[in-house]
């Protein structure tokens, strides 16, 4: 995989076959529902003997509000057979613009503004749906000023 720049940078994202939970969340119930869905995927996965193929991700579908139309999972190599809670998906093949995310996630508006900046620059136009790839996080890195996430939002 390429290096990511830490400024946004337009990159064409092959499609991505997925295993995800749909909810509409409110935005303050996010960390506790990635909690759930995340191990809730990933044993389905593992069930099903289908591998996960990429670190985990959220898609999000309009711009949040108090609450925000999301689907978590993880990027999967292979199909994956509906259980009606964990469904199979894709991420979109797409242009897109992509930055990495760097610190606490109550900061990730600075990277969103940033990106959407370096569209408006380009005169693209950014699309209803954009999703974050957790590089890692508090489960695994105890420093937030060390999360990374990995932003990517597709121009329509």
């Amino acid at each position: 995989m390429k290096p990511m720049s830490p400024e946004p940078a337009l990159v064409r994202c092959a499609e991505q076959p997925t295993a995800v939970v749909r909810e509409r969340v409110a935005m303050d119930a996010l960390p506790e529902f990635f909690g759930r869905v995340y191990a809730t995927v990933a044993a389905e996965a593992a069930r099903q003997d289908v591998q996960l193929a990429g670190p985990p991700f959220a898609l999000y579908r309009g711009i949040p509000t108090e609450t925000v139309d999301v689907e978590a999972g993880f990027p999967i190599n292979g199909t994956f057979a509906d259980t009606g809670t964990v469904v199979g998906g894709t991420l979109p093949g797409t242009e897109a613009y992509e930055m990495v995310h760097t610190g606490t996630y109550d900061t990730l508006e600075q990277t969103y503004a940033a990106v959407q900046e370096r569209m408006k620059a380009a005169g693209k136009t950014p699309s209803e749906m954009m999703w974050e790839y957790y590089l890692n996080g508090p489960s695994d890195e105890p420093d937030p000023q060390k999360w990374q996430t990995r932003v990517v939002w597709p121009v329509t």
